[in-house]
């Protein structure tokens, strides 16, 4: 356990923040599309035009889930920066970092520093001991 490990974690959970903070302001952009959609859902059903209606409906519902994926992406990268910081649940670590590799280019450069970080035997004993302090406080 040394005290350049946790200063390494603290370092990279800052920078899981920030990703998370990136990740949740690019998800806002389909909210655009979801108004949008909306709009022609109430105007295909408040004039004759069906079809404007249903489209308007798919529209809105693609966007809608593409908005709630990105924003529980950017949840999952906040809770692994926060487990980082604490060095607990080391499983949410591994799989926020493999799920940053997917955001090109600074994802992907920071889920691969902090997969190689957290993979190291010294920092596997420092989060093996937080469990165990926490499992002992209980």
């Amino acid at each position: 356990m040394s005290t350049s490990d946790k200063d390494t974690l603290h370092l990279l959970s800052i920078f899981h923040y920030i990703m998370a903070g990136i990740i949740a302001l690019f998800a806002c952009i389909p909210l655009l599309h979801f108004a949008l959609g909306i709009t022609m859902t109430v105007g295909g059903m408040a004039e004759q035009e069906p079809a404007l209606g249903f489209m308007g409906a798919i529209f809105s519902g693609i966007s809608g889930l593409i908005i709630l994926l990105g924003w529980g992406l950017a949840v999952l990268v906040f809770l692994a920066g926060r487990n980082l910081d604490k060095q607990t649940k080391y499983q949410t670590c591994l799989f926020g970092a493999a799920v940053l590799c997917l955001f090109m280019p600074l994802g992907t450069i920071l889920g691969v520093i902090t997969l190689v970080t957290i993979q190291s035997d010294s920092v596997r004993e420092l989060f093996n001991q937080q469990e165990s302090q926490s499992i002992s406080i209980e």
